[in-house]
């Protein structure tokens, strides 16, 4: 677990150049290379800057950490959700 939290903080690192929060531009290009096998349009520019738009609480129209991880954390009970249904049957 400490590998898997060391490296989301290094992706977002490495994403939003060292700084604190991911610029629009930043965001797409994270979403669609590290994502794209677990959502669905990442290619779309429109659903990611919607994506991003509903991660964006504070409406600075960037996505800090928190925000960020966010997403990770619905993504990380989707995909638990979708494991269960399959151990399920």
């Amino acid at each position: 677990m400490e590998a898997a939290i060391q490296t989301m903080v290094k992706t977002f690192q490495t994403s939003s150049k060292g700084k604190d929060s991911l610029s629009g531009k930043e965001f797409q290009k994270l979403v669609q290379t590290q994502l794209s096998n677990i959502l669905s349009d990442t290619e779309s520019a429109k659903a990611v800057k919607e994506m991003k738009e509903g991660l964006d609480t504070n409406k600075d129209g960037k996505v800090s950490f928190q925000e960020f991880m966010s997403l990770v954390g619905y993504i990380g009970g989707m995909l638990s959700q979708q494991r269960s249904s399959e151990t399920a049957k």
